[in-house]
């Protein structure tokens, strides 16, 4: 059976055996994961990429079993990143293995899989990150080099009327303002769209804007620019004192994961 939505060059036998070999050992010893990434965006939006690499979400604790039984399939593995990901290689293609975003702060947790869509891939019975946790995590990447705000804005428009937005809405949390960024934006793109937004939400995080305009601002100097790109607001807490929205009392993330991380985007890795 032919792969409906083929993230890959569909002549490269190579790569499709690479990714089903990589789906199959996960299954058989019994690890749990969603596919995401280019699969995804083709089931909610529409939008197909061939790619040389396959997203595969999973829980932290799940990590290690899940270097394991690729490595047993024949894997290269690494921990790239200690706080969110890792990686399998075969050949010229390799696997993330994704544990959490970049930032910390959507971290793949026991909500992911309860909402997941199930799908088929390389004719393997898979399930799909859930469109609003895909969401999500894409409407933080805001670096140089990617921006992943027409992947939010192709969800929006594709999959608006079937989102979650309650659900979708608690998952930002207290960085809400990075969902209102990218409605205002969907609706100067799809003008005569803006309808597949609620107007209850626009509603609601119009009303959180105008009360915290009403108020003082915050005690305090943080940047919470390095949420959305790892590098771009390096001289905000470098030169300039400010306090890094990743690290403690903000964020979740250590200095030393901070450093790894903005170590490897400044090299590419």
């Amino acid at each position: 059976m032919a792969d409906p939505h083929p993230c890959y060059d569909p002549d490269d036998t190579t790569a499709a055996e690479c990714y089903r070999t990589a789906l199959r050992a996960l299954a058989a010893a019994g690890v749990e994961f969603l596919v995401g990434g280019a699969y995804a965006l083709a089931r909610y939006a529409g939008i197909v990429r061939h790619t040389k690499d396959l997203d595969l979400f999973l829980r932290p604790c799940d990590r290690d079993a899940a270097l394991a039984a690729l490595a047993a399939a024949g894997f290269r593995t690494e921990v790239t990143y200690p706080h969110w990901l890792a990686k399998a290689f075969r050949a010229d293609y390799f696997i993330d293995l994704i544990y959490n975003s970049g930032n910390g702060a959507a971290p793949i947790d026991d909500g992911w899989f309860a909402h997941a869509a199930g799908a088929e891939v390389l004719c393997e019975p898979v399930r799909l990150c859930p469109p609003e946790e895909t969401l999500w995590s894409k409407a933080f990447v805001m670096e140089r080099d990617r921006y992943d705000g027409a992947d939010v804005a192709h969800i929006i428009r594709a999959a608006g009327d079937r989102l979650d937005w309650r659900r979708l809405l608690g998952r930002f949390g207290p960085h809400w303002r990075v969902l209102y960024v990218h409605l205002v934006l969907f609706g100067f793109v799809y003008p005569g769209e803006r309808d597949r937004v609620p107007g209850w939400l626009m509603e609601e995080l119009g009303g959180r804007l105008r009360a915290e305009f009403a108020a003082a601002p915050p005690a305090g100097r943080v940047c919470r620019g390095t949420l959305l790109a790892a590098v771009q607001y390096a001289a905000d807490v470098e030169w300039w004192d400010y306090e890094d929205a990743r690290l403690p009392p903000h964020g979740t993330m250590t200095p030393e994961q901070v450093a790894v991380w903005v170590e490897g985007i400044r090299v590419g890795r």
